[in-house]
């Protein structure tokens, strides 16, 4: 049984946007974390509405946020119940996108994934495995899980940009490589932005990389 979950909403009116951008936040952060970022993107993407859903379940290490699914070196929490919450919120998300390109009455080509962190590791394993491709991804200071299974069990293979910090000390730097070599070799159209002496966050020169994109595929 997928869990509903809750989101924050900037721009045009359920029903009146052309395109959506949906934001996936990172463990112990919250929808509103990343629903800023729709204040830079609005007034160059047009008729845009930016949603950003709360992770299902509230952070263990941060009663106020929520994640996706427990980090055992973190929380404390077994890899099966990482594998097991990863798996439950996918089902999550899958049920979340469905319901609002539906309610939005937009194609699925019109839909953008932005992801932060671990809400960039729900993002690359969501979306090549949803029958119908995104318009693409773009993962900020993630990962990507489980890369040997990528190419056998993507459905579809959108266009993915990868931007990381290379000061980061949250996500290790090496995680955009190794993400971008095994997407590469799966097949995947991928782009990959370092942001000089970023930490774990969002410089403007990669929220820059990030909307020409954005732009780009959306065909805005």
């Amino acid at each position: 049984m997928t869990r509903t979950l809750d989101f924050g909403r900037k721009g045009p009116a359920q029903g009146t946007a052309k395109r959506i951008v949906v934001l996936l936040h990172g463990y112990g952060a919250d929808g509103n974390d990343l629903l800023g970022l729709a204040d830079p993107l609005m007034p160059h993407m047009p008729d845009t509405a930016f949603l950003s859903p709360n992770a299902p379940e509230r952070c263990v290490n941060n009663p106020f946020g929520y994640q996706w699914f427990p980090i055992p070196w973190l929380d404390g929490s077994s890899e099966e119940d990482a594998t097991k919450g990863m798996m439950a919120a996918a089902d999550d998300l899958n049920a979340f996108l469905d319901q609002v390109l539906f309610e939005e009455g937009i194609p699925v080509s019109q839909l953008i994934l932005l992801g932060f962190s671990q809400g960039t590791m729900m993002s690359l394993h969501v979306a090549p495995r949803r029958g119908d491709a995104v318009a693409g991804i773009v993962g900020f200071s993630g990962r990507l899980l489980g890369p040997e299974l990528l190419a056998d069990e993507a459905v579809v293979k959108p266009p993915v940009m990868l931007i990381h910090g290379d000061a980061d000390d949250v996500v290790p730097p090496s995680s955009l490589p190794e993400a971008a070599n095994a997407l590469t070799e799966a097949g995947f159209e991928t782009y990959a932005h370092v942001s000089e002496g970023t930490a774990h966050g969002i410089a403007p020169d990669g929220l820059s990389v990030a909307l020409a994109f954005m732009k780009d595929k959306l065909k805005i």
